[in-house]
C-alpha cells in the first residue's frame, strides 16, 4: 500500500451522512440518506464552508447516499466546485482510494465514500495511534477529516475533525 505524496497536500476525507435501511428488494448502492441524513449533510457542509474548506475536487462514491452528501457540500461550497462521481469508490479498497487521491494534480481534494474504507485511509494516512487517538469511537457518519501534509516530517498528520 502506497501513502500519496503531494500533491494534493490537503485531503478532506467525508464519510457519507446516515441512510435509510433498505427497503424489501432495494439495494444497499440505492439507499438514501434518511431525514437525520439529510440534515446532517447540510450542517457538516456548512460547518466546512464557515470554516474556509474548500476543496479543488470533490471525488464521489456514485452510491445515492454519496450523491445526496456530495450535494449538500456543492451548495454549502459553491457551484463552481468541480464534482466528479467515481463508480470505483463503492465498495472500493483502501488502497482504491488512496490510489485515486494519488491520481490527481490539484491541491486539496475531498473523497465523499463510505466506511470502513473511509477510517482505513484516515489510518493509512496519519497511522494507528494518532486515528485510535483522534477517533476512538471510529470515523462517524457525517464526519469530515482534514489531513495535511508536513513536508518537514514528511508526513501526513491530522488537523482537524469535524462533526456535526
Amino acid at each position: 500500500m502506497t501513502v500519496p505524496l503531494p500533491p494534493p497536500n490537503r485531503i478532506y476525507l467525508l464519510r457519507h451522512a446516515e441512510a435509510a435501511w433498505a427497503e424489501p428488494g432495494q439495494r444497499d448502492f440505492d439507499r438514501p440518506l434518511n431525514e437525520k441524513g439529510y440534515g446532517d449533510a447540510e450542517i457538516i457542509a456548512d460547518k466546512a464552508a464557515d470554516k474556509g474548506y474548500r476543496p479543488d475536487l470533490l471525488i464521489s462514491s456514485t452510491a445515492l447516499r454519496c450523491r445526496g452528501t456530495s450535494d449538500a457540500v456543492h451548495r454549502a461550497i459553491g457551484l463552481t466546485l468541480d464534482v466528479r462521481y467515481v463508480d470505483a469508490l463503492y465498495n472500493a479498497t483502501v488502497d482504491t482510494y488512496l490510489e485515486i487521491v494519488d491520481a490527481q494534480d490539484e491541491a486539496t481534494i475531498m473523497l465523499v465514500g463510505h466506511n470502513p474504507t473511509m477510517e482505513q485511509a484516515l489510518e493509512t494516512l496519519i497511522g494507528h495511534e494518532a486515528m485510535v487517538r483522534a477517533l476512538p469511537g471510529g470515523f462517524p457518519t457525517a464526519g469530515l477529516a482534514v489531513v495535511d501534509y508536513h513536508a518537514s516530517t514528511n508526513a501526513w498528520r491530522l488537523s482537524d475533525f469535524v462533526v456535526v
